[in-house]
């Protein structure tokens, strides 16, 4: 119900705030934009997809999902089948159990949960898609009401929204590309918003499950995690721009591989039929990405009225006079749009920190603000309709909220760092 009120909302005040720009400041030619317009059009003064370009990209979308999904299914298949899951289930079933009381010991959406946030950690989006969708999946099993969210599934979602990533490289390499005098000073920033963003996230879902996070397996854990990011960071802060994304492709793409022959020497030691095994989940795969195309087409459409409308550039006119009016510093304003931007579109976000570095100079308190907040989070409402729409839950509960609020928590821990590290 909560998404089916934010989806309507997202659409109505889009096409109020077209009406008012069409009706009372002439701006007569915007519905045209808004419905057909195409971002490479050259006439085009949005520069933005109108409705009609974004089911076309929408579907596009989940049509290149559809070998990476096909391809991780499929190797997670195989080690479904060797037993590898299992395995990881057992490692981290201590942890998990606590924080996902609900799941049974050794159940193997565990391990899929760990492949996912692994993932993200690394920063490999084309995976942890794919490992992400497979613990939805798994974690739909165990749920009694099919078509709402369970609590396994709301604290699944909530941590993988917040984002926590080692290395952001995208960012970095977008820096260096406009010249930035040290393309890597966001580096520690970004890592410390994404794990306040991470730790808010457990803290708001746990508070709301009454789920006691100060038992000693949690606190290990979460110890022992920040231990081995402080080690990583200790080593990726003497390396150059250059240095840290070889470091970044060396470390992920290589665990990539790694896991690759891991599974098929499993699959092959438990004497499987390790190829049949994968064209069983490919499968799988191929079924998902189908099955969430009216999910992310409906989504999409609504956040495409919302930036062709101009309603971003409406709020962050009243934020940015509000702060004026209270005598405060507006610099963070300037980057806020990708801030507010970030949770509807990954996409509409990188080209905003863009712009905002084009505008500003790449060495800018905006620009940095503007390149943390990109290395910071998920793009929130994708992760709604994509993961709920592949198992079909429509009664979210209290995700979307819990999500925003965390999204909220790295915004300010954003803003506080950037006047910390940059003045």
């Amino acid at each position: 119900m909560a998404l089916s009120r934010i989806w309507s909302a997202f659409i109505i005040v889009a096409i109020v705030v077209a009406s008012i720009k069409c009706f009372f400041f002439g701006q007569s030619d915007i519905f045209n934009w808004m419905v057909i317009g195409k971002a490479d059009d050259p006439a085009n003064p949005l520069k933005l997809d109108g409705i009609i370009q974004t089911c076309w990209v929408s579907v596009e979308l989940c049509l290149k999902l559809i070998g990476i999904l096909a391809l991780f299914m499929g190797l997670m298949s195989i080690a479904e089948k060797a037993g590898g899951i299992r395995l990881l289930s057992r490692i981290v079933g201590p942890f998990f159990s606590k924080l996902f009381p609900d799941i049974p010991k050794g159940h193997p959406s565990m391990g899929h949960m760990i492949m996912n946030f692994s993932a993200n950690l690394l920063g490999l989006d084309n995976a942890a898609t794919p490992f992400g969708l497979k613990a939805m999946e798994s974690l739909q099993e165990l749920n009694p009401s099919k078509d709402v969210a369970s609590n396994a599934q709301i604290m699944f979602l909530c941590l993988h929204a917040a984002g926590l990533n080692l290395i952001p490289v995208s960012v970095i390499a977008i820096r260096a590309s406009q010249n930035a005098s040290n393309p890597t000073d966001i580096f520690i920033p970004c890592l410390i918003v994404t794990f306040m963003g991470t730790l808010a996230a457990m803290l708001i879902v746990s508070f709301k499950q009454k789920i006691n996070i100060l038992q000693p397996i949690i606190i290990t854990w979460v110890l022992c995690l920040s231990v081995v990011i402080a080690l990583l960071v200790l080593y990726i802060t003497s390396l150059n721009a250059d240095g840290i994304k070889s470091f970044s492709g060396l470390l992920s793409n290589g665990l990539i591989l790694l896991i690759f022959l891991l599974i098929v020497l499993g699959g092959l030691y438990k004497k499987i039929d390790v190829f049949d095994a994968f064209i069983e989940g490919a499968k799988s795969g191929f079924d998902t990405a189908i099955k969430i195309i009216p999910y992310l087409v409906g989504m999409l459409v609504a956040i495409s009225l919302l930036r062709t409308s101009g309603t971003f550039d409406v709020v962050i006119s009243g934020i940015k006079s509000g702060f004026a009016f209270l005598g405060a510093d507006t610099r963070f304003v300037e980057g806020l749009p990708t801030a507010l931007i970030r949770p509807l579109s990954g996409g509409a976000a990188r080209g905003m920190m863009v712009s905002t570095m084009q505008t500003y100079g790449p060495d800018s308190f905006a620009s940095r603000l503007s390149g943390i907040f990109q290395g910071a989070s998920d793009t929130t409402f994708y992760v709604i309709a994509v993961y709920f729409g592949s198992v079909n839950i429509k009664n979210t509960r209290y995700a979307i909220g819990a999500m925003l609020l965390a999204d909220l928590v790295g915004v300010i821990t954003a803003i506080l760092l950037a006047y910390l590290f940059f003045g």
